[in-house]
């Protein structure tokens, strides 16, 4: 980032607060053309796997395309080793493993849920980039009465959720019913030896 990118670059946004740093968006995280090229690269590169699950007692199609990579991956495709490193730096976080999501069109989404912290290491934070079209992700506290926060996730943008906010708060991508173009999310956590 130039220094006259740093000048202008937009705050990080507080969207829900606890003792280990809540939930924030940071915007403008990665450089449009990194962004890009990360976005161009991980479409080709990454081999984007289907998945079934359970449903109501059946078996359904998951909405989206998924992959998963540990740091120390052989042969770890273009960009994730470029990705790890800025996002290291980024968030201060040693993070070891990254998921990741392709979500084709409007059709393709993901359930509010929280993630599971049995493999994670306590107290670090999950650190989620987009890349590609813009998506919307709604948050919503676990308990009690409050409002959805809904925040969009722009490309090159950063979202970073507390290990704690896992135990309050649930967040998800809604199915749209415009067209929009294909955005991917790299899911980067703190996973346990």
């Amino acid at each position: 980032m130039s220094a006259q990118q740093a000048l202008f670059a937009a705050e990080p946004v507080a969207l829900v607060h606890d003792r280990e740093g809540g939930i924030r968006y940071l915007p403008d995280s990665i450089p449009p053309a990194i962004a890009q090229r990360w976005f161009d690269e991980a479409q080709r590169n990454v081999g984007w796997l289907s998945q079934q699950r359970m449903m109501y007692e059946r078996e359904v199609a998951v909405p989206r395309l998924l992959t998963t990579f540990a740091r120390e991956s052989a042969g770890l495709p273009a960009p994730l080793g470029e990705a790890f490193e800025a996002v290291r730096a980024l968030v201060g976080a040693p993070f070891n493993r990254v998921g990741l999501n392709l979500y084709r069109d409007g059709g393709d989404s993901v359930a509010p849920h929280s993630d599971k912290t049995d493999k994670l290491i306590p107290g670090q934070p999950i650190a989620i980039v987009s890349l590609g079209a813009s998506r919307r992700m709604s948050i919503r506290s676990k308990t009690g009465p409050g409002r959805t926060i809904h925040v969009e996730l722009e490309p090159g943008s950063c979202l970073v959720m507390s290990y704690a906010s896992q135990f309050t708060h649930e967040h998800g991508i809604p199915k749209l019913a415009e067209a929009v173009g294909p955005h991917i999310s790299l899911a980067f956590r703190c996973f346990a030896p």
